[in-house]
Protein backbone atom coordinates (compact mmCIF):
# COMPACT_ATOMS: atom_id res chain seq x y z
CA UNK A 1 0.00 0.00 0.00
CA UNK A 2 1.20 3.72 -1.18
CA UNK A 3 0.23 5.18 2.12
CA UNK A 4 0.96 8.77 1.09
CA UNK A 5 -1.55 8.16 -2.06
CA UNK A 6 -4.14 6.30 0.73
CA UNK A 7 -3.96 8.99 3.16
CA UNK A 8 -5.07 11.33 -0.37
CA UNK A 9 -7.31 9.25 -1.33
CA UNK A 10 -9.12 8.96 2.18
CA UNK A 11 -8.58 13.14 2.54
CA UNK A 12 -11.14 13.61 -0.92
CA UNK A 13 -13.71 10.99 -0.15
CA UNK A 14 -14.31 13.08 3.10
CA UNK A 15 -14.24 16.20 1.28
CA UNK A 16 -16.59 14.99 -1.70
CA UNK A 17 -18.52 13.15 0.48
CA UNK A 18 -18.18 9.80 -1.93
CA UNK A 19 -15.99 7.24 -3.12
CA UNK A 20 -16.93 7.44 -6.88
CA UNK A 21 -16.55 11.60 -6.71
CA UNK A 22 -13.16 10.77 -5.38
CA UNK A 23 -12.18 8.36 -7.92
CA UNK A 24 -13.04 10.86 -10.60
CA UNK A 25 -11.35 13.58 -9.15
CA UNK A 26 -8.36 11.89 -8.70
CA UNK A 27 -8.64 10.18 -12.00
CA UNK A 28 -8.41 6.47 -10.25
CA UNK A 29 -10.40 3.29 -10.74
CA UNK A 30 -12.96 3.36 -8.02
CA UNK A 31 -11.84 -0.27 -6.97
CA UNK A 32 -8.75 1.32 -6.82
CA UNK A 33 -9.83 3.80 -4.12
CA UNK A 34 -12.20 1.26 -2.73
CA UNK A 35 -8.73 -0.81 -2.18
CA UNK A 36 -6.59 1.92 -0.61
CA UNK A 37 -9.34 2.36 2.15
CA UNK A 38 -9.55 -0.93 3.03
CA UNK A 39 -5.46 -0.92 3.66
CA UNK A 40 -5.48 2.06 4.97
CA UNK A 41 -7.93 0.90 7.61
CA UNK A 42 -6.61 -2.85 8.08
CA UNK A 43 -2.96 -0.73 8.75
CA UNK A 44 -4.14 1.40 11.43
CA UNK A 45 -6.66 -0.72 12.80
CA UNK A 46 -9.41 1.93 13.11
CA UNK A 47 -12.76 2.30 10.83
CA UNK A 48 -12.23 5.86 9.21
CA UNK A 49 -15.30 5.87 7.18
CA UNK A 50 -19.05 5.26 7.59
CA UNK A 51 -20.66 3.86 4.60
CA UNK A 52 -24.86 4.37 3.44
CA UNK A 53 -26.35 3.55 0.35
CA UNK A 54 -26.31 6.91 -0.03
CA UNK A 55 -23.71 9.36 1.73
CA UNK A 56 -19.98 8.50 3.60
CA UNK A 57 -19.10 9.97 6.52
CA UNK A 58 -15.62 10.28 8.67
CA UNK A 59 -16.17 8.33 12.30
CA UNK A 60 -14.82 9.91 15.11
CA UNK A 61 -11.33 8.51 14.48
CA UNK A 62 -11.64 9.09 10.86
CA UNK A 63 -12.15 12.86 11.21
CA UNK A 64 -9.05 12.85 13.76
CA UNK A 65 -7.37 11.27 10.95
CA UNK A 66 -8.05 13.22 8.42
CA UNK A 67 -7.47 16.42 10.74
CA UNK A 68 -4.16 15.34 11.25
CA UNK A 69 -3.41 13.68 7.72
CA UNK A 70 -4.69 16.76 6.34
CA UNK A 71 -1.82 18.45 7.69
CA UNK A 72 0.75 16.32 7.13
CA UNK A 73 -0.26 16.31 2.98
CA UNK A 74 0.09 20.29 3.27
CA UNK A 75 3.02 20.75 5.24
CA UNK A 76 4.39 18.02 2.22
CA UNK A 77 3.44 20.14 -0.48
CA UNK A 78 4.56 23.11 0.91
CA UNK A 79 7.75 22.02 1.30
CA UNK A 80 8.19 20.85 -2.53
CA UNK A 81 6.70 24.29 -3.51
CA UNK A 82 9.31 25.82 -0.89
CA UNK A 83 11.86 23.83 -2.49
CA UNK A 84 10.43 24.16 -6.76
CA UNK A 85 11.74 26.49 -9.00
CA UNK A 86 7.89 27.73 -9.21
CA UNK A 87 7.80 28.87 -5.84
CA UNK A 88 6.05 31.93 -7.06
CA UNK A 89 2.88 30.03 -8.36
CA UNK A 90 2.22 27.87 -5.30
CA UNK A 91 -0.93 24.96 -5.89
CA UNK A 92 -2.79 23.57 -4.00
CA UNK A 93 -5.98 24.29 -1.56
CA UNK A 94 -5.71 27.21 0.92
CA UNK A 95 -7.93 26.80 4.03
CA UNK A 96 -9.09 31.09 4.78
CA UNK A 97 -11.86 31.85 7.41
CA UNK A 98 -12.83 35.19 7.63
CA UNK A 99 -15.45 37.78 9.24
CA UNK A 100 -18.73 37.76 7.35
CA UNK A 101 -19.89 41.16 6.11
CA UNK A 102 -16.12 42.03 6.12
CA UNK A 103 -15.68 39.14 3.77
CA UNK A 104 -18.24 39.52 1.21
CA UNK A 105 -18.00 43.15 1.05
CA UNK A 106 -14.00 43.29 0.38
CA UNK A 107 -12.52 39.85 0.03
CA UNK A 108 -15.21 38.13 -2.22
CA UNK A 109 -15.18 41.00 -5.07
CA UNK A 110 -11.79 41.01 -5.41
CA UNK A 111 -10.83 37.69 -5.96
CA UNK A 112 -11.08 37.43 -9.75
CA UNK A 113 -7.73 39.52 -9.34
CA UNK A 114 -6.24 36.76 -7.08
CA UNK A 115 -6.79 33.95 -9.61
CA UNK A 116 -5.32 35.65 -12.04
CA UNK A 117 -2.58 35.77 -9.79
CA UNK A 118 -2.45 32.62 -8.47
CA UNK A 119 -4.19 30.29 -10.93
CA UNK A 120 -2.78 27.06 -9.63
CA UNK A 121 -4.15 27.99 -5.97
CA UNK A 122 -8.07 26.70 -5.18
CA UNK A 123 -9.58 28.72 -2.14
CA UNK A 124 -11.72 27.18 0.50
CA UNK A 125 -13.14 29.88 2.22
CA UNK A 126 -15.24 30.19 5.68
CA UNK A 127 -17.76 32.87 6.66
CA UNK A 128 -18.54 33.12 10.17
CA UNK A 129 -18.84 36.07 12.65
CA UNK A 130 -17.13 33.61 16.20
CA UNK A 131 -13.68 32.55 16.23
CA UNK A 132 -12.72 29.49 14.90
CA UNK A 133 -10.28 27.24 16.36
CA UNK A 134 -7.73 26.94 12.96
CA UNK A 135 -5.86 23.69 14.24
CA UNK A 136 -8.93 22.14 15.47
CA UNK A 137 -10.80 22.74 12.27
CA UNK A 138 -8.14 22.42 9.66
CA UNK A 139 -8.18 26.47 8.78
CA UNK A 140 -4.69 27.74 7.01
CA UNK A 141 -5.03 31.20 8.02
CA UNK A 142 -7.72 33.65 8.83
CA UNK A 143 -8.84 37.35 9.02
CA UNK A 144 -9.84 38.66 12.32
CA UNK A 145 -11.30 41.79 13.71
CA UNK A 146 -10.36 43.23 16.96
CA UNK A 147 -7.21 42.52 19.01
CA UNK A 148 -5.82 39.22 18.50
CA UNK A 149 -5.41 37.17 22.52
CA UNK A 150 -4.52 34.06 21.31
CA UNK A 151 -0.84 33.71 21.84
CA UNK A 152 -0.64 30.31 20.22
CA UNK A 153 -1.04 31.87 16.57
CA UNK A 154 1.17 34.50 14.51
CA UNK A 155 -0.92 38.15 13.68
CA UNK A 156 -0.08 40.50 10.63
CA UNK A 157 -2.32 43.48 11.67
CA UNK A 158 -3.42 45.18 8.13
CA UNK A 159 -5.96 47.88 8.81
CA UNK A 160 -8.29 49.55 11.33
CA UNK A 161 -11.97 50.20 10.47
CA UNK A 162 -12.99 53.52 11.40
CA UNK A 163 -16.36 53.04 13.30
CA UNK A 164 -19.59 55.44 14.93
CA UNK A 165 -22.42 54.43 16.77
CA UNK A 166 -25.99 55.17 14.81
CA UNK A 167 -29.55 54.42 15.65
CA UNK A 168 -32.64 54.70 13.44
CA UNK A 169 -34.43 58.15 13.40
CA UNK A 170 -37.69 55.97 14.80
CA UNK A 171 -35.36 54.83 17.83
CA UNK A 172 -34.13 58.32 18.47
CA UNK A 173 -37.63 59.79 18.00
CA UNK A 174 -38.55 57.38 20.81
CA UNK A 175 -36.06 57.68 22.96
CA UNK A 176 -34.53 61.00 22.60
CA UNK A 177 -31.53 62.15 21.24
CA UNK A 178 -27.71 61.63 22.52
CA UNK A 179 -25.71 64.66 23.30
CA UNK A 180 -23.60 63.62 26.09
CA UNK A 181 -22.28 60.21 27.59
CA UNK A 182 -24.32 60.28 30.63
CA UNK A 183 -27.46 59.95 28.37
CA UNK A 184 -26.57 56.82 27.33
CA UNK A 185 -28.37 55.52 30.92
CA UNK A 186 -31.52 56.60 28.89
CA UNK A 187 -31.02 54.53 26.13
CA UNK A 188 -30.51 50.40 25.37
CA UNK A 189 -28.53 48.66 22.84
CA UNK A 190 -28.46 46.09 20.50
CA UNK A 191 -25.63 43.40 22.11
CA UNK A 192 -23.38 41.84 20.15
CA UNK A 193 -21.79 38.13 20.74
CA UNK A 194 -18.87 36.79 19.51
CA UNK A 195 -20.56 33.65 20.19
CA UNK A 196 -18.41 32.40 22.68
CA UNK A 197 -20.20 34.31 25.61
CA UNK A 198 -18.90 36.93 25.30
CA UNK A 199 -20.53 40.65 24.50
CA UNK A 200 -18.55 43.58 22.99
CA UNK A 201 -19.22 46.73 24.96
CA UNK A 202 -19.42 49.72 23.84
CA UNK A 203 -16.47 52.03 23.88
CA UNK A 204 -15.59 55.70 23.61
CA UNK A 205 -12.37 57.36 23.64
CA UNK A 206 -12.48 60.16 26.49
CA UNK A 207 -9.66 62.78 27.02
CA UNK A 208 -6.99 60.55 25.70
CA UNK A 209 -8.70 57.31 27.05
CA UNK A 210 -10.88 54.01 26.04
CA UNK A 211 -13.49 53.70 28.33
CA UNK A 212 -16.21 51.11 28.08
CA UNK A 213 -19.98 51.28 28.91
CA UNK A 214 -22.16 48.16 29.15
CA UNK A 215 -25.28 49.16 28.44
CA UNK A 216 -28.48 46.82 28.93
CA UNK A 217 -30.59 45.45 25.74
CA UNK A 218 -33.34 43.41 25.13
CA UNK A 219 -31.75 41.72 21.87
CA UNK A 220 -28.66 40.08 21.52
CA UNK A 221 -27.25 38.59 17.76
CA UNK A 222 -24.22 37.01 16.75
CA UNK A 223 -24.12 38.14 13.14
CA UNK A 224 -22.83 41.46 11.90
CA UNK A 225 -25.92 41.83 9.08
CA UNK A 226 -28.43 41.35 12.03
CA UNK A 227 -26.61 43.61 14.21
CA UNK A 228 -27.27 46.30 11.50
CA UNK A 229 -31.18 45.13 10.52
CA UNK A 230 -32.12 45.27 13.98
CA UNK A 231 -30.29 48.63 14.43
CA UNK A 232 -32.94 50.21 11.06
CA UNK A 233 -35.77 47.93 13.11
CA UNK A 234 -35.62 50.30 15.79
CA UNK A 235 -34.61 47.99 18.56
CA UNK A 236 -31.51 50.20 19.97
CA UNK A 237 -27.71 51.84 19.20
CA UNK A 238 -24.92 50.06 17.56
CA UNK A 239 -21.50 50.33 17.28
CA UNK A 240 -20.39 49.24 13.94
CA UNK A 241 -17.75 49.77 11.34
CA UNK A 242 -18.34 52.89 8.60
CA UNK A 243 -18.06 51.24 5.98
CA UNK A 244 -21.12 48.50 6.73
CA UNK A 245 -23.45 51.31 7.37
CA UNK A 246 -22.77 53.28 4.42
CA UNK A 247 -26.19 52.72 2.49
CA UNK A 248 -28.23 52.72 5.24
CA UNK A 249 -26.37 56.70 6.54
CA UNK A 250 -26.48 58.11 3.00
CA UNK A 251 -30.17 56.86 2.71
CA UNK A 252 -31.06 58.46 6.63
CA UNK A 253 -32.31 54.78 7.76
CA UNK A 254 -29.64 55.10 10.63
CA UNK A 255 -28.16 58.40 11.78
CA UNK A 256 -24.65 58.97 13.80
CA UNK A 257 -24.90 59.79 16.77
CA UNK A 258 -22.62 61.44 19.47
CA UNK A 259 -20.27 62.30 16.59
CA UNK A 260 -18.26 64.23 19.69
CA UNK A 261 -17.08 61.22 21.39
CA UNK A 262 -14.77 59.18 19.13
CA UNK A 263 -15.35 55.23 18.82
CA UNK A 264 -11.69 53.22 19.01
CA UNK A 265 -11.18 51.95 15.55
CA UNK A 266 -11.08 48.23 14.76
CA UNK A 267 -7.99 46.24 13.82
CA UNK A 268 -7.69 44.17 11.18
CA UNK A 269 -5.39 41.28 11.38
CA UNK A 270 -4.47 38.30 9.28
CA UNK A 271 -3.66 35.19 11.73
CA UNK A 272 -2.25 31.80 11.14
CA UNK A 273 -0.75 28.75 13.09
CA UNK A 274 3.00 28.74 13.26
CA UNK A 275 3.18 25.70 11.85
CA UNK A 276 2.05 27.49 8.69
CA UNK A 277 4.37 30.30 8.95
CA UNK A 278 6.92 29.30 5.74
CA UNK A 279 3.53 27.51 3.65
CA UNK A 280 4.00 29.41 0.07
CA UNK A 281 0.16 29.35 -0.54
CA UNK A 282 -0.01 31.47 2.75
CA UNK A 283 2.73 33.76 2.75
CA UNK A 284 1.12 34.41 -1.12
CA UNK A 285 -2.12 35.14 0.22
CA UNK A 286 -1.54 37.25 3.09
CA UNK A 287 0.89 39.56 1.24
CA UNK A 288 -2.11 39.90 -1.43
CA UNK A 289 -4.36 40.91 1.32
CA UNK A 290 -2.24 43.33 3.06
CA UNK A 291 -1.59 44.89 -0.63
CA UNK A 292 -5.65 44.91 -1.24
CA UNK A 293 -6.68 46.40 2.10
CA UNK A 294 -3.66 48.92 1.61
CA UNK A 295 -5.23 50.02 -1.37
CA UNK A 296 -8.56 50.55 -0.40
CA UNK A 297 -7.35 52.85 3.06
CA UNK A 298 -5.18 54.95 0.38
CA UNK A 299 -8.72 55.33 -1.54
CA UNK A 300 -10.91 55.46 1.11
CA UNK A 301 -9.45 56.77 4.06
CA UNK A 302 -13.19 57.76 5.57
CA UNK A 303 -13.58 53.52 6.31
CA UNK A 304 -10.35 52.33 6.94
CA UNK A 305 -6.46 53.27 7.68
CA UNK A 306 -3.40 51.31 7.29
CA UNK A 307 -1.61 50.23 10.46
Amino acid sequence: MDRLQAMQVFRRIVELGGFGKAADDLGLPRATVSLLIQQLEAHLGVQLLQRTTRQVRATLDGEAYYQRSGQLLDDLDDLESSLSAQRSQPRGTLKVDMPIAFGCAWIVPRLPEFYRRYPALQLDLGFHDRQVHLQREGVDCAIRAGAIVDQALVARPIVKLHQLTCASPDYLARSGKLQHLEDLAAHRVIQFSSGNGRFFPFEFEVAGQVREWQLSGALTVNNADAYVAAAEAGLGLIQVPRYHVQRQLAEGRLIPVLDDYGVPSWPISAVYPPHRQLSPRVRVFIDWLIELLHGVADGQGALMARV
